[in-house]
Formats: C-alpha cells, sequence, structure tokens
C-alpha cells in the first residue's frame, strides 16, 4: 500500500485561487502540495480569459487599422488583415510567457506542485495519478478543491458528429473559417461573435432565448446585439438547434423555427460544467449540488470538516477576479482571520467590441425587488474622449436607489466601459451618492468624465 504523505495545506486545481493561496501559504513556512491535471496556472491563463482577450486586442488593432484614415494616417495601400500564423503566435507568446512564469512562481514558492489526476479515497485524503507515471497519496490538514469547469456540450442530435469547436478546443483552430455558426449568446458567444467577426469571419449566431445575455436588462442586450449586427453577425434569437450535420460545405445546423444555419465551422458555447464527476468526492463526505458544483457556505466551507472549495467549482460567479477574492477569504480563514462572500460586489467586463462592462443590480433586478428606482442615460457619443478616439460607439445606463440616491448598478457599453466600471464599484462600495459622482472633478478629456455626464440625465422612471 502506497504510504500516506502529510501536508499542512492540499490544493486539488491550479485555478487562480488554489495556486495563489498554495503559493502564498508555501512561502509562509507551511508544507503545501498542489495537484494540476493539465494546466499550469489553469484555465484562464492557458484556455480562457488571457487568450481571448490576447486575440480581442488582435482584433480591436485590425479594426483601428481599418479606420486609420479617419484619423489621418495613411497606411502603406495594403488592406489590413488577419493572418492565423500572426493570430496564434500572439496568443501563444502571451500564454507561454505566463506559464513559464507561473511555473518559476511554483518553484520557487517551496510548494510540491504535481502533475497528475487526483481523486479522493477517504476524508482529506487523495490519490494522485502522476502524468508522468506512478502515484502518490497526499492528506491534508486543509483541503481546497479548486478544479474549475469545463465547456458543456448539449445533448442535441448530431452533434458530437461534427466535432464542433469549443471555447477550449478553438483556440487551437488549424485554420481561420471563413463562416462559422455559434451556438449560444451568452458572454461567451459574444464576445467569439464580435471577435471573429472583425475579423472577417462571417458569423451566424443561434440564440434560444430571445435576447442575447439574459442576465441583462433587454435594452442593454438590444444594444449589443445592434453592435453585433453593425458588424455584420446574423443574430438568430429565439430559435433553437435541433439537429446538427455536415455536409460538403461544413456544419448544417436545424433550427426549431425551420430555418437552418450553415458555416464552415461550428463553435458550441452554452456553458460550463463544473470538474467534480471523477473526484470521489463523497470519500471525502463533499456534497455537490443537482448541477455537479461542490456545496459550500459564505466562507466556503463545504460539508466535510476543514475541505473548502473555490473559484468556478465552487459556484463561485465565474470570473477569475472573483477567484482571487476566494483566495483572499481562504486565506484570512485558515490564518485566523474572518472574511465571507456575503454581500461581495463582483463587477465583470463582456470583451466584445465596444465591452460591456457591469456591476451592481439590472433595472429589471431592482424593480423586482421592490426599488423605487431612477435611470440614467447617455450615448457615449457624447463624451468628449470618445469623440477624439472616434469611438462613440455604445450607451450607458445607471441604477439609483430612489430613496437614498445611491448607485444600485451600471450597464456601460462602450470604449474602455471595462476601465471605467471600476470607478463606479469604488463609488458604489463607498455608499456615494449619484450626485457626489456627478458633481466630482473627474480629468478631461478621459472616458471616466462620462461618469459627470451620465448622472447629469438623471431622471426618476416608474414602471409602464
Amino acid at each position: 500500500m502506497t504510504e500516506i504523505e502529510d501536508v499542512e495545506l492540499l490544493v486539488i486545481g491550479g485555478g487562480k485561487a488554489g495556486k495563489s493561496l498554495a503559493m502564498d501559504r508555501a512561502k509562509a513556512g507551511w508544507k503545501v502540495a498542489m495537484v494540476e491535471r493539465d494546466k499550469i496556472g489553469g484555465t484562464c491563463i492557458n484556455v480562457a480569459c488571457i487568450p481571448t482577450k490576447s486575440l480581442v486586442a488582435s482584433a480591436r488593432t485590425l479594426l483601428t487599422a481599418r479606420h486609420a484614415g479617419e484619423m489621418g494616417i495613411e497606411l502603406d495601400g495594403t488592406a489590413p488583415a488577419a493572418t492565423l500564423e500572426g493570430l496564434r503566435a500572439h496568443k501563444e507568446g502571451v500564454v507561454g510567457g505566463m506559464v513559464a512564469a507561473h511555473a518559476k512562481m511554483f518553484h520557487d514558492s517551496g510548494m510540491d506542485f504535481l502533475m497528475g489526476t487526483a481523486r479522493f479515497v477517504g476524508e482529506r485524503t487523495v490519490e494522485v495519478a502522476l502524468n508522468d507515471g506512478g502515484t502518490r497519496v497526499l492528506r491534508g490538514r486543509d483541503v481546497v478543491i479548486n478544479t474549475g469547469t469545463t465547456p458543456t456540450h448539449p445533448d442535441i442530435p448530431g452533434l458530437a458528429d461534427v466535432d464542433p469547436w469549443d471555447s477550449e478546443g478553438i483556440l487551437r483552430m488549424e485554420r481561420m473559417p471563413r463562416s462559422i455558426v455559434i451556438l449560444g449568446g451568452g458572454y461567451v458567444g459574444c464576445e467569439f461573435a464580435s471577435m471573429l467577426a472583425v475579423t472577417g469571419v462571417a458569423v451566424t449566431l443561434v440564440q434560444g432565448r430571445g435576447q442575447l445575455l439574459p442576465r441583462e436588462d433587454p435594452d442593454v442586450a438590444a444594444a449589443v446585439a445592434d453592435v453585433l449586427r453593425g458588424q455584420g453577425v446574423d443574430l438568430r434569437l429565439g430559435v433553437r438547434a435541433t439537429a446538427v450535420r455536415r455536409d460538403g460545405q461544413g456544419a448544417v445546423v436545424a433550427l426549431s423555427d425551420g430555418t437552418e444555419a450553415t458555416g464552415a465551422e461550428l463553435l458550441v458555447a452554452t456553458g460550463r460544467t463544473p470538474v467534480t464527476a471523477d473526484l470521489n468526492l463523497a470519500a471525502a463526505g463533499v456534497e455537490l449540488t443537482d448541477r455537479g458544483f461542490v456545496v459550500v457556505d459564505d466562507h466556503l466551507r463545504t460539508t466535510a470538516d476543514h475541505v473548502w472549495a473555490a473559484g468556478d467549482v465552487a459556484g463561485s460567479p465565474q470570473f477569475t477576479h472573483a477567484s482571487w477574492n476566494d483566495f483572499r477569504i481562504l486565506k484570512a480563514l485558515l490564518t485566523g482571520g474572518e472574511a465571507s462572500t456575503a454581500g461581495r460586489l463582483v463587477p465583470y467586463t463582456v470583451f466584445t467590441t465596444p465591452e460591456l462592462a457591469r456591476v451592481g443590480m439590472t433595472e429589471t433586478q431592482a424593480r423586482a425587488a421592490g426599488r423605487d428606482v431612477k435611470v440614467a442615460r447617455l450615448d457615449v457619443a457624447a463624451i468628449p474622449r470618445a469623440k477624439t478616439l472616434r469611438m462613440g460607439q455604445g450607451t450607458w445606463k445607471a441604477v439609483v436607489d430612489g430613496a437614498t440616491d445611491e448607485i444600485l448598478g451600471v450597464a456601460l457599453l462602450g470604449h474602455s466601459a471595462g476601465e471605467v466600471v471600476a470607478a463606479v464599484q469604488m463609488a458604489m462600495l463607498g455608499h456615494l451618492t449619484y450626485q457626489q459622482v456627478r458633481d466630482a472633478v473627474i480629468t478631461h478629456p478621459t472616458m471616466a468624465e462620462g461618469l459627470n455626464l451620465l448622472f447629469d440625465t438623471i431622471t426618476a422612471e416608474v414602471p409602464a
């Protein structure tokens, strides 16, 4: 029988929360082991945020080059174009550098880093099948599960037979498709639709619901839809894929309204599934939700003593910055402090071009909660900085509590929205009124200055 090795902290999965906690505690002198199956640095660096946003940056650079003449810049007469080789080199250069840096950081921290597949065999105990052969059995005084999620492939007749791309597989594409069908109009589907359309791919996006981005207000989702249509995306809203097949031209998707959508390739962007099926969590006394996520309380504790879960697999918002906050919570709790996920304010950005940044409540949520709200709206074209950049596409929206004048949330669609939303988040954390933000002296001309203009439009609104 393989000898059990005891450690003070055992981390299963090297996502943002797990790797940060493992390095931090190892540097503090703890005996730490971290097991990662196949991605040094986690999902974000390898197959999510970093590579996709690298490609978004390429698409935006291409768009800027196409409009250089409007800014008084003459190119050599050759039409700017994206090449697969160039895109891959840029993406892999960024990712490769970050993976190498993480490998060094793991080593320098003093942790025991294992590449392999972990499976629980008892309380706080896992057996690890090492990628290079052999097994080890480790037991942690405290254990953190941070295995993340993987793309979901829906049960559609014929889908598996056409070998579709998903949000990870498309990053390894060996050819730039002339056309593509995207199933799913959530954050991932919209980001890829925008990025591919800008680079010249004919995109058809199929969304079963009647609007894109179902978590957003209808008017905000409609504005994003207008952006995508303006980039040439063929939106098929309110229809479902009922069957898929391949013919000589590529993938053919039969739709619930009797029509078809065709593309040289097919991308599935219909959500993500937690990586828990093969962990044998029952042996550790860890319960799962009906959807396979680890059950945790607002301190990230599972149903087993001294076993914690963090990041996507724990049902946290599926953003790297939320996982980073999970790390801070776990560090505090494991070192005698207090911290909780309760009431935390998590912003996010959908990296279409232009991007949609969100924080707090939507108008729909605020009204459903019985709030008396005021709503502010501003066309991005009215912001002086947007005029100088010739990037006036988009609209900003803010929701304010009618009783307290505090900001409940914003949806900012426009250039650099992901940067500006942090200022609103800070105002919300500080419980500032909208008037304080409206009257703040903000640098001119910047995109953030638009907050002065946005809150200057505030009016009380009542439900229709």
